[in-house]
């Protein structure tokens, strides 16, 4: 069993940069495939980034290329999203997930464990 815990959310302004934590305590963390969805008010949840164990391979929601980036320090049991150039859209509540499997899943149900999400509010 895996457990998530995600840290870095806020309230900043258009353009603004923020930066979210997920650190997830556990034997071999670099096994794992992990990935940030988020979810807007009234809307499902969404695909954001994902990075393989071994931060060989990225991938991103097109929307987020160019000013999200997603990386791990495997040594740390961590994985952190950069975001630069907030924009109100993307507001949301971020959420970490983590995958056994070696496939780069978009879709939620490719991945097993959840951490409980953190706010990420854009608002002038």
């Amino acid at each position: 069993q895996l457990q998530l815990v995600e840290s870095g959310g806020g309230l900043v302004q258009p353009g603004s940069s923020l930066r979210l934590s997920c650190i997830a305590p556990g034997r071999r963390f670099s096994s794992y495939t992990m990935a940030w969805f988020r979810q807007a008010p009234g809307k499902e949840r969404d695909f954001v980034a994902a990075i393989d164990g071994s931060s060989d391979l990225f991938q991103y929601k097109s929307s987020v290329k160019g000013r999200f980036t997603i990386s791990r320090d495997n040594a740390a049991n961590t994985i952190f999203l950069q975001m630069n150039s907030l924009k109100p859209e993307d507001t949301a509540v971020y959420f970490c997930a983590a995958s056994k499997s070696p496939d780069f899943g978009v879709g939620i149900r490719e991945y097993e464990y959840w951490g409980q999400g953190t706010q990420v509010t854009v608002s002038s």
